[in-house]
Order: structure tokens, then sequence, then C-alpha cells
């Protein structure tokens, strides 16, 4: 495998050994209500993780396998989505992780991340294929259903909700109303599920970005001076790790646009 970007910011402040990893767990995963892990192993791959080391995160979770796996989709979806420069590797790099997460969704049917990675990839890589050619080879379904399943088994699952609330917002924005209408999208369920995933997990940076993005595609301009108060309550949020971090950049890029 091309060795990947390395994480561009001060990593320092997100090393964490197992105990101090443990201790942040609940903070650190507010977001995928991912279970604390019993194998040792898998538990020093989400310490990578959470450092910002990508590729040797995918690759210590590979090695694990089981519980690992999430941690590898995660870790590959995130670099891909953030720091991966090739557009062609990044959408390559997403049906990977759906691939793999589909087959651990089919052999563990009650993991709820197996499910969302599989939705998050296939989401992102709608979204590079263009919404609409998305929808047209039937992925809308597919990824509509799969954070549905994840939030019927983790319902305090904020990332969930909130890339449901992004896939009712995004059809909407891109093909209409009426046609949303047709892949089960629509105005109201998406702007409760961004409101949801900020009531489950408030600090996030992301639900906020992608809120503020989701109400700018569902209302317009109207709602932009909310939006921009989004971006800048994302902007000022303390990250706890590199993901976090990384979404906090993108917030203040979006500021600056």
């Amino acid at each position: 495998m091309a060795k990947w970007t390395a994480f561009p910011y001060d990593n320092g402040a997100y090393t964490y050994d197992a105990a101090t990893l443990k201790k942040q767990w609940a903070r650190l995963h507010a977001g995928d209500a991912e279970p604390l892990p019993k194998d040792d192993k898998v538990l020093a791959a989400w310490a990578l993780f959470h450092a910002g080391e990508f590729q040797k995160a995918y690759d210590a979770g590979m090695k694990a396998g089981g519980a690992g796996i999430t941690v590898a989709n995660k870790a590959q979806a995130i670099y891909a989505n953030y720091l991966e420069k090739s557009e062609k590797t990044k959408l390559a790099m997403f049906q990977e992780v759906a691939e793999r997460a589909e087959a651990q969704a089919a052999e563990d049917p009650k993991n709820a991340n197996a499910h969302y990675w599989m939705a998050y990839a296939l989401g992102r890589y709608s979204q590079g294929i263009s919404v609409a050619k998305a929808l047209a080879q039937g992925l809308g379904g597919k990824v509509k259903t799969a954070l549905e399943t994840t939030i019927k088994l983790a319902p305090k699952h904020a990332d969930a909700h909130i890339a449901l609330g992004a896939f009712h917002a995004e059809v909407i924005d891109k093909v209409g109303k009426l046609l949303g209408k047709t892949q089960g999208a629509d105005t109201s369920t998406g702007l409760k599920m961004y409101q949801q995933a900020l009531k489950l997990n408030p600090g996030s940076a992301i639900a906020m970005v992608e809120y503020a993005n989701g109400l700018v595609m569902l209302e317009g301009d109207k709602r932009m001076k909310e939006a921009e108060k989004l971006y800048a309550d994302a902007a000022a949020v303390e990250p706890a790790d590199a993901m976090e971090c990384l979404d906090v950049e993108m917030a203040k890029a979006e500021l600056e646009d």
C-alpha cells in the first residue's frame, strides 16, 4: 500500500496510553458509540487512530481482526475524507471501506459501526461521483437503510444521526424536494436528525459543521446567519484527538470562505 499523507498538525495533545485512553473513552467515542474494546491490540490500534497515525491504526486494526476491523475502517475513511489528495485513490478507499464494513455487518449484524462505516464510505463515495449518479445506482437506499440500522442498534450514535441528516439534505439539495421524496428524503426529518446529533454530542465540531451545511442546503440563505454561528462555534472547539482537530480546521476554513 502506498504511503499515506501524514497528519499535518501537532499531535502532542492526542497521544494516549492504554490507561488514559480508557479514562477518555466516553469523551472520544461520544460520536460513534463504539464500546471499549476488550482486546489490548484493538485498544492500541485506537490509540494510534486518536493520535492521527491513520495508516498505522489501519494496519494494527487489520492485524488484530474482529473489533479491530472497525478501527481500520474508521482510520481509512477519515484519512480518505480529509487527507488523501488523489480523487481516484480517495474513491477507491471509500469503496474498499464500504465492502469491508458490509462483510463485517454480514458476519456480525449487531455491530452498529459495521453498518455505520458502510454508510459513511458509500455516502462519501456518492458525493465524489455526484449524488444524482449515486442515486441512479441505488446507493441512496443502501446508505439510508444502513444508517437507520445503526441508530436502531445504537440509539445514541450521534454520528449516524449527522450522516442521516446529511443524506436528507444532500438528496433534496441535488434532486429537489419532489424527487427527494421518492428517495425517502424530507426536510423536517433531515433537520431533526442534525438536532438530535447535537443533543447527543453537544461539543461535536463535525455535528455543528454538518448542521450548518444542512441548514443552507435545506432552507437556503435565510438560515445563513445561523450556519455562520455554527461554523464559528465549531472552530472554537478544543479538539480531543486528531480527527476532531481536522473537523475544527475544516470549520475554520469554512469561516474564511
